[in-house]
């Protein structure tokens, strides 16, 4: 299927128009039909001569009715522009047409209505089109001539509907999801439905997705799936389609609100954008109504110049770089303008100037978004969270390098990270020549504290792959010099003896008195388990790191399951040390506890 908005000025013919095309009547409300005018979006729908699917999403053409009609041409990826011959362009005719400028659309169609009416005004009437929408993404499209009470001109504007839905790319139908809401409501036996269009991603009953929206922001699930009355187990994109839901109310639902994947979207509400038509943002003019999809949001601007802005969002939404918004002013009838999307996680600004220097940012960035810009500013960035922002990552891009499995690191920022991390490794031994190395999280700080500091999210992986460009090697969650082992002083003679005795006999743990006499401390003890040569298991009992594996071997001699009695009389031990040893197997998952009185091995 593939879903067209139609456009255009009130009582130009575009129900009429759209039930010629379908056969199908668009005005859904008893007042609409009564008064002769749209109110609200209408939805209709046909098969074209090639067999494919086209949805109509008919809107309102009064000025009263703006936003109503940006809900309904938001989501759509084609448009239809209707101008009636007897009237010619008028004033929402230039708002329509603005609002399809500001929202990018850039593949559609002009209708010429009630040709019957005004035959002697059709080249004039085609001149001002092409006169009005020259420099808009509809300059080239094709005029057509009808009448849809005649019939006059539909089988030509049949076939250029399915020669325009026939060259419109393919829909990516393995995106992440977002469908905008145009209603909800309930239907008895099968609860909440809610419609839109969907312009990219698959729908597939069963599926959870997130709602985010003006009341609510929760999990929820498809419990079913509609589109052009019949049921589906899956719809893909382009599509008008009906999803039923579970666990939400409809109550709880609201047009503007957001079917989403979840964890794949920024919900935000601060946004920095650019100019792409419309009046200069830097005017005075700083509360404003933002639409895009069906959502209609109150932002306050902050002009950075004519040309970029930031946009405080009155409730958050799931945007991404190269989101087309339009901007109106409250009560207004006009587009104030209409912006891109360049930025969905901005900086702070604080200092005097920032703004000015924030415009001359953004002033050369490409509507797609820098790569090198994002990843500068932050040092350090995960290859998803770029991805969620709705930028495009190529292979390579210069000056930015990735590292430990997804980070993407500014080459001159990890450079700088890099001759840190080695200068706070080696200062700190030098200062504590019994530690067996830094601790990465101690590490992991220490960078947070240099300028520019290491990400907050900046885990082991990342400072573990800082710390091996750095030559440094990281065991154990200590990060130290090639080679380096921990200066025992004073207490080396006693871990010699405690590995000595030890080697003699692996199950008789030198007593707390014996290490007193020997000077070794808890901190003695902590450096050499550090250095790979005690082993504490608790309680202050001190072994080799051996004494587990030759444990194991005795064990297994045993009849299974034996008992704590069996194993300290064939460790030649006291229950002192064979508690807390079998603890220890347990806990490696070499032994595994039955009852209260019985182990066995684990084969």
């Amino acid at each position: 299927m593939y879903v067209l908005a139609t456009a255009g000025h009130v009582d130009h013919g575009k129900s009429t128009l759209v039930n010629a095309l379908t056969g199908m009547e668009p005005d859904r409300w008893a007042e609409e039909r009564k008064r002769g005018l749209t109110i609200d979006l209408g939805f209709a729908w046909t098969t074209l001569p090639s067999g494919r699917e086209l949805a109509f999403v008919d809107v309102p053409g009064h000025e009263k009715f703006l936003a109503n009609m940006l809900a309904g041409v938001g989501p759509a990826p084609i448009v239809c522009l209707v101008v009636a011959a007897d009237k010619g362009w008028q004033a929402q005719s230039s708002d329509h047409r603005d609002a399809i400028t500001a929202l990018g659309i850039t593949r559609g169609l002009v209708v010429i209505t009630r040709a019957d009416l005004a035959p002697e005004s059709l080249a004039a009437t085609e001149a001002q089109i092409r006169a009005e929408l020259r420099g808009t993404p509809l300059a080239d499209a094709p005029v057509l001539t009808v009448s849809a009470t005649t019939g006059d001109g539909l089988d030509e504007l049949v076939a250029t509907l399915d020669a325009v839905t026939a060259e419109a790319p393919a829909p990516d139908s393995e995106a992440r999801l977002r469908l905008w809401v145009d209603r909800a409501f309930t239907i008895k036996g099968a609860g909440t439905v809610v419609t839109g269009t969907l312009t990219a991603g698959t729908l597939r009953t069963g599926d959870r997705l997130r709602l985010i929206g003006e009341t609510s922001d929760e999990a929820t699930a498809v419990r079913g799936l509609q589109s052009r009355n019949s049921s589906a187990e899956e719809v893909a994109p382009s599509a008008r389609v009906a999803v039923n839901l579970r666990e939400v109310a409809a109550d709880d639902i609201h047009r503007g609100d957001a079917l989403i994947t979840d964890d794949a979207w920024p919900i935000v509400d601060i946004i920095d954008v650019r100019r792409t038509m419309g009046q200069l943002l830097d005017e005075g003019v700083h509360g404003l109504m933002l639409h895009i999809g069906t959502a209609a949001v109150a932002v306050h601007m902050r002009p950075f110049d004519g040309d970029h802005a930031r946009l405080t969002l009155e409730r958050p939404l799931p945007l991404q770089v190269t989101d087309r918004i339009v901007l109106r002013s409250p009560g207004s009838r006009n587009v104030f303008a209409g912006v891109v999307v360049l930025d969905v996680d901005p900086p702070e600004l604080g200092r005097r100037g920032a703004g000015t220097r924030r415009a001359r940012e953004l002033n050369g960035r490409p509507e797609t978004g820098d790569i090198l810009a994002e990843v500068a500013r932050r040092g350090a960035v995960e290859r998803a969270r770029l991805v969620r922002f709705g930028l495009t990552l190529p292979d390579a891009v210069a000056g930015v390098e990735e590292i430990a499995g997804g980070w993407l690191v500014h080459r001159q920022t990890l450079e700088k990270w890099v001759e840190n991390a080695e200068t706070i490794v080696r200062a700190k031994l030098a200062a504590e020549p019994l530690a067996a190395g830094v601790p990465e999280k101690a590490l992991a700080e220490e960078l947070r504290r240099v300028d520019p500091p290491l990400p907050d999210s900046g885990g082991q992986e990342l400072v573990a792959a800082i710390a091996s460009r750095a030559g440094l090697d990281t065991v154990k969650g200590m990060v130290r010099p090639p080679g380096h082992t921990a200066d025992l002083g004073p207490a080396e003679a006693g871990v010699a003896e405690v590995e000595r005795r030890l080697a003699a006999n692996p199950f008789a743990a030198p007593e707390a008195d014996d290490l007193r006499e020997l000077r070794l401390g808890v901190r003695e003890l902590a450096v050499a388990e550090s250095a790979g040569r005690l082993l504490r298991l608790g309680d202050g009992v001190v072994v080799s790191p051996r004494t587990p594996a030759q444990a194991m071997r005795l064990l297994a001699r045993l009849d299974q399951p034996f008992t704590t009695s069996a194993a300290r009389k064939a460790l030649g031990t006291t229950r002192r040390v064979v508690i807390p040893l079998l603890e220890y197997l347990d806990g490696r998952g070499w032994t595994r506890r039955i009852d209260n009185t019985s182990r066995e091995v684990v084969r």
